[in-house]
């Protein structure tokens, strides 16, 4: 057992450093998505091809100590945890961007201790062999903006009709705002939560500290 934990944190590293330069077509999450029968729709886009309020507004939305921190806001994890045992589950994670990327790459979205072990594992090797703007990179080319839709230039063209480069804030802040639950709000662009955070992210968006 502690040998085969051990090859699969090789294997997590050695991913890790292939991804370090390497386009990331996919995931953990899209592979589950296409064993259970689903297509998967995704385009890899360079940093400087992703718009700034997209950047923005992911920070702001997602993660708003992401500049600074070493993947952890650990007042957030407190915040989380005592929400959990409030509530004698796991219901609220206090994630931040790069422990959301190591979950999307590797894991899977069931939520316990034991995921969120491995999870934070990924995140502190992540954290050392890359970069904060890859992090960032690689986050918003992987997370699910739809059902099948993963990654921010497939999600522009899906709702938008056009790349990720030429997004406005309006677009980027909606499009942000999709992430805590894409598949449901992906098919209801009109709910009043998903408008109502999209105008708290248009709000926050310039305080936004980029990599």
């Amino acid at each position: 057992m502690l040998l085969l934990f051990f090859g699969i944190q090789l294997l997590v590293a050695l991913l890790l450093i292939w991804w370090a330069n390497a386009p990331v077509q996919t995931s953990a999450f899209m592979l589950w998505h296409r064993l259970s029968g689903g297509e998967v729709v995704q385009t890899w886009v360079d940093y400087d091809k992703i718009a700034t309020p997209v950047k923005q507004a992911a920070i702001v939305s997602e993660d708003a100590k992401f500049s600074t921190h070493r993947g952890f806001d650990f007042a957030s994890i407190q915040a989380a945890m005592r929400a959990n045992e409030a509530e004698g589950a796991v219901s609220v994670g206090g994630s931040t961007i790069s422990q959301q990327l190591a979950k999307n790459l590797f894991l899977t979205s069931h939520r316990s201790y034991i995921r969120k072990g491995e999870e934070a594992l990924i995140t502190v090797m992540m954290e050392s062999l890359w970069q904060k703007q890859r992090i960032l990179e690689v986050y918003l080319n992987v997370a699910e903006f739809g059902e099948g839709i993963y990654g921010i230039e497939a999600a522009a063209w899906h709702y938008f009709r056009r790349p990720a480069a030429k997004l406005n804030r309006e677009q980027a802040a909606l499009l942000i705002a999709l992430l805590p639950n894409p598949k449901y709000y992906g098919k209801n662009l009109t709910a009043k939560r998903l408008r109502n955070k999209q105008r708290i992210i248009l709000r926050r968006m310039n305080s936004a500290r980029l990599p």
